[in-house]
């Protein structure tokens, strides 16, 4: 991500999409007295998280009979279905993770095999993302714990909290390759959640080679324990090693250090994820349920001066259901850099037509330019104008005829050991040997962003001030 003077000001950053984790795959029934168990309540846990103001709901499914998360694949349609029906613009994030949650000593924190994993690609009703990892690592959640996050659950035996300690994300790529295939042959988006610079590389790689094509949406991983921590130096370089034309980036953090890694998220003008899959306490260490939690987040985004994202914002930002051709469209949406051509010496980049571009889905501010006519001789009324006219006659054509449909301000130049410089609006007069002109014109007027007649003392230059500026050719 590239930071300009103006990116941190809350009127130019996208809605705040916030996601809700309301379904704990962690916890115990007794745990946190927010957990649903029956499909009923999972439901109205994500109806209460959506009018609250979440508009993206990350997916666990709870069997209602046991009260342990589910790997049956049958109660995983069922509750999508009812989902769907419940919350329609809600945007639906299954958990790539499925059931890996260990609930006893003798147990083992295992996320399950390939082959169950990509059964999440053939759902139906079909959910809008699926979360995919990126290159194997210890996931171990508890390692950043501190005194007391357990208390009250059964994580506060230190048998459990060491099954967890061992939980390791399998995802060779023998896994996401595969899965990346199918997800994109049954247009499921993957929603993909780096917790290292490291598997940002892969996913870059993944892009490059074509493996997936489509908008970039992510989530930045820091639970510790193989994962980023809670250094905020660790996030903001995560953040600007992303690619800049990522669709949404999210944080994901866990208990009260996800209190200030989200607020960061809210002022750097990315997204933020609450609820009791992360967190179960407030910033008074007591108990927090996930509705909450997204009060707060609409609160402290609010209080900012940054607007929350509704269901169909949220849909337009992370480009849900859009899909591209090619890889070098990829590329280019996702802010990278072209794949680099055989025989290429130097840095890449985009070649271009002349043509100052605009910024992506905006309307570019106006663009000001300066007139610079100098002669050999003196000025008479009227003769800058006349070179003005001579630009527009020969090589200036649209540019001027644009340049004039704006405001003209003329500068007198001063001969050498004149005292002063004397400005006025409208044409010059008296003798100077060189005069300068500045004006406003719509960007899109741009035939391109300097020009100079040859063999002549006369040119134009433009100093776009748009959100993004090209250089100068």
């Amino acid at each position: 991500m590239y930071f300009t003077d103006d990116s941190l000001f809350p009127e130019n950053m996208q809605p705040t999409i916030i996601t809700a984790a309301p379904f704990g795959p962690e916890w115990l029934p007794g745990d946190v007295e927010d957990l649903p168990l029956s499909f009923k309540d999972q439901v109205q846990a994500a109806v209460d998280c959506y009018n609250a103001g979440a508009t993206m709901l990350h997916v666990h499914v709870r069997d209602p009979k046991t009260g342990q998360g589910s790997s049956n694949f049958d109660q995983y349609n069922e509750f999508i279905g009812m989902l769907r029906s419940a919350v329609p613009k809600m945007i639906l994030q299954v958990g790539g993770s499925i059931s890996f949650a260990p609930h006893t000593e003798g147990a083992k924190a295992k996320w399950l095999d390939y082959d169950t994993r990509h059964m999440l690609t053939e759902l139906n009703p079909k959910p809008d993302c699926v979360t995919i990892t990126t290159g194997t690592t210890l996931w171990d959640i508890t390692q950043a714990f501190i005194a007391g996050d357990a208390d009250g659950t059964h994580l506060a035996d230190p048998k459990v909290a060491q099954a967890w300690s061992g939980m390791v994300v399998d995802s060779t790529p023998a896994f996401y390759l595969e899965h990346l295939k199918r997800l994109s042959n049954n247009k499921i988006q993957p929603y993909f959640v780096p917790g290292s610079v490291h598997q940002l590389e892969i996913i870059e790689r993944l892009l490059r080679a074509g493996v997936y094509k489509g908008p970039l949406n992510l989530a930045l991983c820091g639970y510790g324990g193989g994962t980023m921590g809670r250094n905020p130096f660790d996030w903001m370089e995560m953040l600007r090693r992303t690619p800049h034309g990522a669709s949404s980036v999210t944080f994901w953090s866990s208990m009260r250090g996800n209190i200030a890694i989200q607020t960061m998220a809210t002022i750097l003008g990315v997204n933020v994820r609450v609820g009791n899959e992360d967190n179960i306490w407030d910033m008074h260490k007591k108990r927090w349920p996930t509705v909450k939690q997204v009060e707060w987040a609409v609160k402290q985004s609010e209080q900012f001066g940054r607007k929350v994202a509704n269901g169909d914002e949220a849909r337009k930002i992370m480009k849900i259901g859009v899909w591209y051709e090619t890889v070098e469209e990829t590329l280019f949406k996702a802010g990278l850099t072209p794949n680099r051509p055989e025989g290429y010496k130097g840095f890449l980049a985009y070649d271009t037509d002349g043509r100052l571009p605009k910024a992506q889905d905006t309307r570019t501010t106006p663009v000001r330019f300066v007139l610079h006519a100098r002669s050999g001789g003196a000025w008479g009324p009227g003769r800058g104008h006349r070179a003005v006219r001579v630009l527009t006659g020969t090589h200036g054509g649209r540019l001027i005829a644009n340049v004039l449909q704006g405001t003209l301000t003329w500068k007198r130049t001063p001969r050498r050991g004149s005292r002063s410089a004397r400005s006025k609006s409208s044409r010059p007069s008296g003798s100077s040997p060189c005069i300068c002109g500045s004006f406003w014109a719509p960007s899109r007027s741009i035939a391109g962003s300097s020009w100079r007649r040859p063999g002549s003392h006369i040119f134009i230059t433009a100093s776009p001030s748009s959100r993004r500026s090209s250089s100068r050719r």
